[in-house]
């Protein structure tokens, strides 16, 4: 054990954020802290790093192991550079190798005693260094950065002029090369991209120390974590496996709750029926049995009601008309800021009822193309046109649709003004706005939840094409769902960047990649995208080629456009079917023709001659059928 909660407690005023908690992390052990937005995770990590007192109970952390905590937000004013800043992680290191160094000119002017002392401070030093990997952690520190999503030419940036995104990023770099023992790390994929989660994904798998995150990001929960410590009104919860199988576990135990609560309801009901009846036969023994009834209910430990989830709420997305077949097509677009292309002289076209993903790094353009969509900016050349009955919802991170002086409550009853009060609260409440939250002016709301009530907007909006951007940031895992289910059942037609993988596997039908300045269409999930994306970037996304001169290399053949893409895949995938139809034929009439050998030899088979030449014949056709399977699946191969 490397870390351990006993009796952990913490309260705000009236609100109950831990009662009497208790939880403990084994050595090397992945673990997720989940729980709605404000349940108190954040907290629970600050109470055992130090930073708030709890009220009682006691955090302890097994002695000479150290702790590593990364904020969701950084204060960061060194005036260093980011490869300064993260340098600083190897303070030690870089003191050590400085001794070294000393050491070593010192031994030039020593002999005797004085030399053989220096020289053996000078081989512990070098030993301790190399025991360090003392002499990789230049390489180190820039396969963190450049793991990050930082490029070489960042690392000279200084860190006071960076965002808020990417003075975290700085500050998980710098916590990683610490290598504590123990990592706390509240919401580390928020300002990642792709790319970035993924590579965090392997170095926490091949962390040699404890970790416990905070993330409403599923599917890197699934592929980290080994255990999940769930808190819930005030509990904690400790579930082995990771986020699926805590998913599948918590909803078991919910149901037997449930069940447990209504059969003692039921009990409850009855026995209060039983006593009423006795006291109304209004004898000396009936109403002393009624009595000890009354004792044995007031006795009772009644079992409070389950907390009824919010999934329980339905989102329903309907748009108000059907668009044309033809939703969107995109021609020859291009964009370019100063010193940075994003694409060039892309083209692709979107059909009625598609749900599609558009994915990249950081900076590649995402967002800017959803803008020039929505003619929030300009494309620098080419031409974009938008099929017939087409009404579009937009959903931006600057949320501009919203109106500052308002209440959330009225934002929604004034643009919607034929909701009833108890659906408009139904709504906001899927979006974790309960109670008084929903008189809270939107200027006065921070910018993840602004966001929420931009998305409660636009759930009810009846546009029936939706250009999306983000829409999962500042959304806990149960919001989340709800907004999968809700675009799952949609009929109309969806286009959205995301950097939630689990999101876009449940949701997306079709990938745009965009990498290299163009896209690569992906027609399927996420899990797709991942089997498909070398080879398809490799054909239609392959970085340009320069010859001796510096000029770049013409293409043998053009890049094709996203609908010989589509056809090019749907062939492959017709072919893998086929091939495995195939296989499976094949397996089948070689076990039937094995079978016949078998009977063959039984006695009343073969003294049988009718029978006999039966499965002759059949044999026949078999090894007919076979060689033609052969032959097919052969070609298949190929």
């Amino acid at each position: 054990m490397i870390l351990a909660c006993h009796g952990i407690s913490k309260s705000f005023g009236e609100n109950v954020i831990i009662e009497n908690g208790s939880f403990h992390i084994e050595d090397y052990e992945k673990v997720a802290l989940v729980g709605t937005n404000g349940a108190g995770k954040s907290t629970l990590l600050k109470l055992i790093v130090g930073e708030i007192p709890s009220d009682s109970g006691d955090v302890i952390l097994t002695k000479g192991k150290t702790l590593g905590y990364l904020a969701q937000h950084q204060e960061m004013q060194s005036g260093n550079t980011i490869y300064d800043e993260v340098k600083l992680a190897k303070a030690n290191l870089i003191e050590m190798e400085n001794q070294i160094r000393r050491i070593e000119l010192e031994m030039k002017h020593l002999e005797g005693e004085e030399l053989a002392s220096r020289l053996e401070s000078y081989n512990r030093l070098t030993a301790a260094f190399e025991r360090a990997d003392g002499y990789a952690y230049e390489s180190e520190l820039t396969g963190v950065l450049k793991g990050l999503g930082f490029e070489e030419s960042d690392f000279s940036k200084k860190v006071d002029t960076l965002s808020g995104g990417q003075k975290t990023r700085v500050s998980l770099g710098k916590l990683l090369l610490t290598k504590p023992d123990i990592l706390l790390l509240d919401e580390p994929t928020n300002h990642l991209d792709l790319n970035s989660v993924s590579w965090l994904e392997t170095y926490l798998l091949n962390y040699r120390g404890a970790v416990l995150i905070v993330s409403h990001d599923r599917y890197f929960l699934n592929r980290v974590v080994t255990k999940v410590l769930e808190i819930e009104s005030g509990k904690l919860m400790s579930f082995l496996g990771n986020y699926t199988d805590y998913a599948a576990k918590k909803q078991q135990l919910r149901e037997a709750r449930l069940k447990e609560y209504m059969n003692q309801q039921q009990e409850i009901r009855h026995q209060e029926a039983v006593i009423e009846k006795l006291r109304s036969f209004n004898r000396e023994k009936s109403i002393r049995r009624a009595e000890s009834r009354e004792k044995m209910l007031e006795k009772m430990n009644v079992l409070d009601k389950p907390t009824v989830q919010n999934t329980e709420f339905r989102i329903k997305l309907e748009p108000s008309k059907t668009s044309g077949q033809d939703v969107l097509s995109v021609q020859h677009l291009s964009k370019s800021f100063p010193g940075q292309d994003l694409f060039s002289d892309v083209s692709f076209e979107i059909k009625r009822g598609e749900h599609v993903a558009l994915i990249g790094d950081n900076g590649t353009g995402k967002t800017t193309l959803l803008k020039i969509l929505n003619q929030v900016a300009d494309a620098d050349s080419g031409s974009f046109t938008f099929g017939t009955n087409v009404e579009i919802g937009y959903y931006d991170q600057e949320h501009h649709v919203l109106h500052m002086d308002k209440t959330i409550f009225d934002e929604i009853s004034d643009d919607y003004p034929s909701l009833t009060n108890t659906r408009i609260r139904n709504i906001l409440a899927a979006f974790l706005f309960t109670g008084d939250d929903v008189f809270k002016r939107i200027g006065d709301l921070s910018g993840g939840e602004r966001g929420r009530v931009s998305l409660a907007k636009l759930m009810l909006s009846e546009a029936n094409f939706l250009i999306l951007d983000e829409p999962t940031n500042h959304l806990d895992i149960v919001s989340k769902e709800i907004l999968e289910k809700a675009l799952n059942d949609y009929t109309g037609t969806v286009l959205y960047v995301s950097h939630d993988r689990y999101f876009i596997n449940q949701t997306a039908t079709r990938i745009l990649d965009l990498v290299n300045h163009t896209f690569v269409n992906y027609i399927g999930n996420y899990d797709y995208y991942l089997e498909k994306k070398e080879e398809l970037t490799a054909a239609y996304a392959a970085e340009k080629t320069y010859d001796t001169a510096g000029a770049p290399v013409a293409e043998s053949e053009s890049k094709l456009s996203w609908k010989e893409q589509k056809e090019a895949q749907a062939k492959e995938r017709k072919r893998q079917n086929e091939f495995r139809k195939t296989e499976e034929r094949i397996a089948s009439l070689e076990e039937r023709d094995a079978s016949i050998d078998q009977l063959m030899l039984q006695e009343e088979i073969f003294t049988n001659s009718v029978r006999c030449q039966e499965l002759a014949i059949e044999k026949s056709e078999i090894a007919k059928e076979l060689e033609t399977l052969y032959e097919k699946w052969e070609a298949l191969a190929e």
